[in-house]
């Protein structure tokens, strides 16, 4: 297995070439993380106790429910992220038929297959640096960031969570050059 970076490792054979991008490992991130989910999971159990045991008006149940509307959401949202921190990858696969990317974490993920001769206009997507979208891709509590994109059947799909720019021109050389040769071992 040969690396791309601290974060990327591949390795090939003559039939396929296979990419599996890690998330990024700072102890420090993954600690507040777990502190913040932690944090928000007792602050939940603590509002569904107060619903069921306390006696409310009904304008209180109804703040609480709103209140627990949105704390549901925060807490999937930061609790995938914080299960990604911990145990996710992404994972690519170019073989004679097409690309498949997996998005995982722990062995939960799907993989989608994209046929070669569908996809189109592949490139590397840096949001311009201090914009307020490359800060927002850049929190610890969005799993997302992804860097490399093409255009499949009218979609953008996208891949390569958080890379850095030097990681995504590698990777992106690396794949264009598979892909290529995977297209002319097909005809």
């Amino acid at each position: 297995m040969k690396w791309i970076g601290e974060r990327i490792s591949f390795q090939e054979d003559k039939n396929k070439s296979t990419f599996i991008i890690y998330p990024e490992k700072k102890v420090w991130i993954t600690g507040l993380m777990g502190a913040w989910c932690a944090m928000w999971l007792a602050i939940g159990i603590t509002m569904i106790w107060s619903y069921f045991t306390l006696k409310m008006t009904n304008q209180e149940q109804i703040i609480t429910l709103v209140f627990l509307a949105f704390w549901l959401y925060y807490a999937q949202r930061v609790g995938r992220s914080f299960l990604w921190l911990l145990f996710g990858k992404e994972m690519l696969k170019i073989n004679e038929v097409g690309l498949i990317v997996k998005t995982a974490t722990g062995p939960y993920g799907k993989a989608r297959e994209y046929f070669h001769e569908n996809i189109s206009k592949m490139q590397i997507h840096q949001p311009k640096e201090n914009s307020l979208q490359a800060v927002w891709e850049n929190s610890p509590w969005v799993a997302g960031g992804e860097r490399i994109e093409f255009e499949y059947r009218g979609k953008l799909i996208r891949f390569g969570r958080k890379i850095s720019e030097k990681e995504a021109k590698l990777l992106f050389q690396m794949i264009i050059k598979r892909v290529e040769s995977q297209v002319r071992k097909s005809k």
